[in-house]
């Protein structure tokens, strides 16, 4: 929006703070290459616009605005003569993309001093030159430092995740090698006794009948009921007596197996019924050998199953092989966070999950979302660490993780919270600045919050707040259900 063009007095704009103490011979330079625009109330620029000049508000008053989703958020309002907005970084050039990062408005008739940027920057590194140089290193010097930070950061959590990973792996693996262990000394002890059997006085009849019970005992196996600790202490009792009444040695040791594969005293009756008296100690023992080997193979599919849930979660939480903007289920997105944080929250943490499974799939970066995920899985868990006490780790944190997705209004609500002690209301408003942490030394970068703050703002056009008292701590995130733009190239390669 173009204003209505005006005079413009070098003794006027000298007033003002930001050019007070410049000399008469530089304000008639500015009049005589900028110019004074007046602006009837409503739209300046827009953000995302090519950033083409620089604005000094003489009088009146302006509004700056940023977008968030669809949505216009007021950032500043103000009536403060001197005030500027606009290309304040044309002195880097095209070192950075030249573009207005705030919409700007007046809400009522407003003069400006209108600088164009080319002027703005050749007068400053005139007239500035050490200044420019300052300022160069401090943009470019911050915005460095928080890019290596950040990569350190995230190779930090890389590590940490890695080393969960790997103990979560270790247990199923070692389980399912002990298992193959036993189930080889298993089948040999199996092989000898069927060479037991095979030589003795027995029929074919009776040898078929012993394996048709093989088969009706494997079958059972698998479908064997969970006890209470009570109920399987009552059934061991009872057919460890049923054993010894029927002459069978070291009826202790048998019962507790068979209990766990779902065998009773009826069961036990049927097999006696089935075979000859002299061969029954034998095909306990046989029973016993399948039954072993049955939940032996149990246990291997078992392990492995779980090897390849957490090989899944991995994959899931990396996004490999998956487009990095696409519609996503955002359950599917915090179960593998957590599953992968599990070591990181520890036993002494519950985790609750409140799920809405009505609630839409929404488009966005999902292994950038996953990163939020862990950011704030993980300051919930540092937060109740440090309830617990100065000297406690990650392991030893004790409380309640909640974990809440909802529909409110036309957004989607992920809300992640814990009972730790609280934000304090006095750095409530700073915790997602960069660099700003409450951490000791060489314990946090702060940059966790705002790389989650600029992923959900800026890239996914969402909100992040926060709401906290001591044992109610709450971060939401609000995604918005649909896309108002497709991604661009540079995005998906971000």
């Amino acid at each position: 929006m173009s204003g209505r063009p005006m005079p413009c007095s070098p003794a006027e704009i000298g007033r003002l703070f930001l050019f007070e103490k410049l000399s008469p011979e530089q304000l008639g330079r500015l009049c005589a290459e900028g110019r004074v625009e007046r602006f009837e109330p409503g739209p300046v620029y827009a953000e995302g616009e090519p950033a083409s000049c620089f604005f000094v508000m003489i009088e009146g008053t302006v509004v700056l605005s940023r977008r968030v989703g669809g949505d216009d958020v007021e950032v500043t309002r103000t009536s403060q003569p001197g005030v500027y907005a606009g290309s304040m970084q044309a002195y880097v050039g095209d070192r950075v993309p030249q573009v207005y990062n705030n919409s700007m408005r007046v809400t009522e008739p407003t003069r400006f001093f209108v600088l164009p940027a080319e002027t703005f920057a050749a007068v400053m590194r005139e007239w500035f030159p050490m200044a420019v140089h300052l300022l160069e290193g401090l943009f470019f010097g911050s915005k460095n430092t928080q890019q290596a930070i950040g990569q350190r950061e995230r190779l930090l959590a890389l590590g940490s995740l890695s080393a969960g990973l790997t103990h979560e792996l270790n247990n199923p693996a070692a389980a399912a090698v002990r298992a193959t262990a036993s189930l080889r000394e298993r089948v040999a002890k199996m092989r000898h006794k069927l060479g037991v059997i095979s030589e003795g006085p027995f029929s074919r009849e009776a040898l078929a009948g012993l394996i048709e019970i093989q088969e009706r005992t494997a079958e059972r196996v698998a479908k064997a009921p969970v006890l209470s600790p009570l109920e399987a202490a009552d059934r061991e009792d009872a057919l460890t007596d049923w054993l010894e009444d029927h002459g069978i040695q070291q009826p202790w040791q048998l019962a507790p197996t068979f209990v766990q594969a779902g065998l009773d005293t009826d069961w036990l009756d049927q097999v006696a019924a089935a075979v000859d008296q002299e061969i029954l100690p034998g095909a306990v023992g046989w029973l016993n050998y399948t039954v072993e080997t049955e939940l032996l193979m149990d246990e291997i599919a078992d392990s492995t199953a779980r090897i390849s849930h957490l090989v899944d979660a991995a994959k899931q939480y990396s996004q490999l092989d998956r487009a990095p903007y696409r519609v996503v289920d955002v359950h599917e997105l915090l179960d593998s966070t957590l599953l992968m944080l599990s070591a990181k929250i520890g036993p002494g943490i519950r985790v609750v999950k409140e799920y809405d499974r009505t609630v839409p799939d929404v488009p966005g970066y999902p292994a950038e979302l996953n990163q939020v995920w862990t950011n704030l899985v993980d300051n919930a868990v540092a937060a109740m660490r440090d309830g617990a006490g100065p000297n406690g780790d990650a392991p030893d944190a004790t409380g309640t993780l909640t974990v809440r997705t909802a529909l409110r209004h036309d957004r989607l609500l992920v809300e992640f919270r814990d009972t730790g002690p609280g934000v304090p209301p006095e750095i409530r408003g700073r915790i997602f600045d960069p660099f700003f942490t409450t951490k000791p030394v060489g314990e946090g970068t702060g940059l966790g919050l705002d790389i989650s703050w600029r992923i959900v703002v800026d890239k996914h056009h969402g909100t992040l707040q926060v709401e906290s008292e001591p044992g109610d701590t709450r971060f939401q995130v609000l995604l918005p259900l649909t896309a108002d733009r497709t991604a661009s190239p540079s995005e998906e390669s971000a």
